[in-house]
């Protein structure tokens, strides 16, 4: 009786392990994520950078993922770089390479100036910034 019994317990037990098992490992890789920046300043002489300090901040992690950033200046005249040189053309996709990094805009505007930056990874997923730079004409003493 006891080994009919055992050999029940055993079935059993095997039957659920085999139930239980699946070839499909479901493996994440696709995360948001979000860019995060210090505060900059709202006013800008014609030739004077404004630093931008930005932060990756993802809610997952895939090492395979990539990053990679365009802007817009649909207001004004300026240049964007990177902390590294790079600098950006409008319109142009651009690898993001760190997850802290610096961006500098340079103002060549009389009036105010826009630049709006997309950020991208390999799966589709975005963030967005807006920066609107008012162009400060005061005298300095």
């Amino acid at each position: 009786m006891k080994k009919i019994a055992s050999y029940i317990i055993y079935t059993i037990l095997i039957a659920c392990i085999v139930c239980a098992c699946s070839s499909d490992i479901d493996v994440r890789q696709d995360y948001t994520f979000e860019i995060t920046h210090l505060p900059v300043p709202k006013r800008l002489k014609k030739g004077e950078t404004a630093e931008i300090r930005c932060q990756l901040n993802r809610y997952g992690r895939y090492e395979n993922t990539t990053y990679q950033l365009r802007y817009f200046q649909p207001d004004g005249q300026g240049t964007l770089k990177m902390d590294d040189g790079t600098v950006f053309l409008p319109n142009d996709y651009y690898d993001l390479t760190k997850e802290t990094f610096r961006l500098y805009y340079t103002s060549e505007s009389e009036d105010q100036a826009v630049i709006d930056i997309y950020f991208f990874d390999s799966f589709g997923n975005s963030s967005f910034l807006s920066f609107s730079f008012n162009n400060d004409n005061s005298e300095e003493e």
